[in-house]
């Protein structure tokens, strides 16, 4: 039996998981879900000061309060960020980090940083504007690859401000995550905007995996993202 932690990305929340993790618990699995400081089910906690360390701090406080082993890490796109810095914290607590659709950082590099300098440049007007200098509003999800619109109407009501320090504070790491074996799951179907990070996850020796659909494959792949993480976490 492993233990998956499965992160979400920017402006949802652990609720985003709610396909996948049941299919995983059927194959005999533990399985948390847990929402970042800040969004979603804890916005009540949101302030500029909500940054990377302190998502970071939430998954270690996490598996050590549940004294977790041998736990498969999954980060969705930001969240590849909080993955790499808990697996440099907590080496020992983890079987694998698994990157879906996700940043890939270093040590010194923050999140806005790792975008294409389009996509960067459109994330910081919206912080400077409507995001009030601290906050990302939420993207359209069909830029994301979300087409159907029963997916967008379980998504776009659900989703909420992100805290803007979390794309700014970079990663502060020893090393040890390397200690961490990790693979790399690419969305094709959208406009790939990780494939940069699936190069560098295949420059590090990791299997990197594919899966034809939009960045939100937690969503709109379920069945099979979930035979995906099962065949990773086995292998």
């Amino acid at each position: 039996m492993s233990v998956f932690v499965l992160l979400h990305g920017a402006w949802h929340g652990g609720w985003v998981w709610q396909r996948v993790a049941p299919l995983l618990r059927a194959a005999g699995h533990e399985v948390h879900t847990p929402t970042l400081t800040g969004v979603s089910d804890r916005a009540h906690l949101l302030s500029p000061q909500t940054g990377l360390t302190t998502h970071i701090q939430d998954v270690v406080a996490l598996i050590e309060a549940h004294d977790a082993r041998d736990v498969v890490l999954v980060g969705h796109s930001y969240a590849g960020q909080v993955v790499t810095g808990v697996a440099d914290r907590v080496p020992d607590r983890l079987a694998r980090r698994v990157h879906l659709d996700a940043f890939v950082g270093d040590d010194g590099e923050a999140a806005i940083d790792l975008l294409p300098a389009r996509i960067a440049g459109h994330y910081r007007e919206s912080v400077s504007g409507p995001g009030f200098g601290w906050l990302v509003p939420v993207r359209s999800l069909t830029v994301l690859g979300v087409e159907e619109q029963t997916d967008l109407d379980w998504l776009g009501p659900r989703l909420t401000p992100h805290p803007w320090l979390t794309y700014t504070e970079p990663l502060r790491l020893t090393g040890k995550a390397d200690q961490v074996p990790g693979a790399f799951v690419e969305c094709t179907d959208w406009m790939r905007v990780f494939t940069p990070h699936a190069e560098r996850a295949a420059a590090r020796g990791w299997p990197v995996h594919e899966i034809a659909t939009g960045h939100e494959a937690m969503v709109t792949a379920p069945g099979e993202l979930a035979e995906l993480l099962l065949r990773i976490a086995a292998a």
